[in-house]
């Protein structure tokens, strides 16, 4: 892609995505994320009712009579998203593919973010740590990150979440919500993954097309796996056939599912044929009723 069309797809993505934000996600995401901590904000007298925990035995003293230490919500936080730029994203059936999904939805938390003076960072990974842009606030910064993901282009390259997972938790020292945007067609990631959501606050947004779930029956075809280049001719004419690539998608998001489950990690599934507003919506609400 050269220049000007970057340029006019960041425009036309922050266009589309702000106007998203404005209407849907802004006052959802201020009310799904709390601050990660209390900041000091004055001591004042003590009033019947108030903590008793929270008295300020220093300035009681002094006054001759209670006082308190109020504190308000620290409200700045640090967003990260960590977006899969392996070659199974390039894959749909449908207007959008994969790809096209997660970039859309990171702008949207993205922009979410800033409308709160949050921070934003971004990591870009395949089998390697692509690109890692530090968190920062700003509308120019934001534009940056988009940027970055539409412009960025990766080899037919196979997809290592563990590379990726061991790279943030080296470079974030302060706990974070983390956006981790993938198809996760990867085994490698349950260890570090565990890891991460104890330091962090850790949403996975898993992304996947209908024909991973649904095989047509188009007759003999050439299938060809670009992460592990791997190409066989299957008839998707033969109903066990069909039935065992989606016994075998199903079981892996099942596996999937029950792992995020039991450690308590935080689950956004979206297909792409149906878009990412309801399910972002949804999530959002349900972490307003858990706050």
């Amino acid at each position: 892609m050269i220049p000007g069309e970057i340029l006019q797809k960041v425009r036309l993505i922050e266009l589309k995505t702000r106007h998203i934000v404005n209407n849907l996600f802004g006052g959802e995401y201020h009310s799904a994320f709390k601050g990660m901590g209390m900041e000091f904000a004055e001591v004042r007298e003590y009033s019947p009712g108030d903590d008793v925990r929270a008295i300020d035995w220093n300035v009681t003293a002094r006054a001759g009579k209670p006082f308190i230490k109020k504190y308000d919500e620290e409200r700045e936080l640090t967003v990260l998203l960590m977006v899969d730029v392996s070659a199974s994203g390039f894959f749909g059936t449908g207007e959008s593919l994969k790809s096209d999904i997660m970039i859309e939805l990171a702008s949207v938390l993205s922009f979410s973010a800033i409308k709160n003076n949050d921070k934003v960072g971004l990591l870009l990974f395949s089998d390697q740590v692509e690109i890692f842009i530090p968190p920062k606030k700003g509308k120019s910064h934001v534009l940056r990150v988009i940027r970055e993901m539409i412009y960025h282009e990766t080899e037919d390259k196979t997809t290592d979440l563990s590379i990726a997972i061991e790279h943030v938790q080296r470079v974030l020292k302060r706990k974070s919500i983390i956006f981790l945007l993938s198809d996760f067609w990867d085994n490698s990631y349950h260890s570090s993954m565990k890891l991460l959501n104890r330091k962090h606050d850790l949403i996975n947004i898993h992304i996947f097309d209908n024909a991973e779930q649904e095989i047509p029956q188009l007759g003999l075809i050439k299938l060809h796996d670009v992460e592990s280049q791997q190409t066989a001719w299957v008839d998707t004419k033969n109903k066990k056939i069909r039935d065992a690539i989606v016994e075998n998608f199903n079981r892996n998001i099942q596996r999937f599912r029950q792992f995020c489950k039991q450690n308590k990690i935080d689950l956004i599934s979206i297909n792409t044929a149906e878009g990412y507003i309801q399910p972002l919506e949804q999530f959002f609400n349900q972490r307003m009723q858990r706050n």
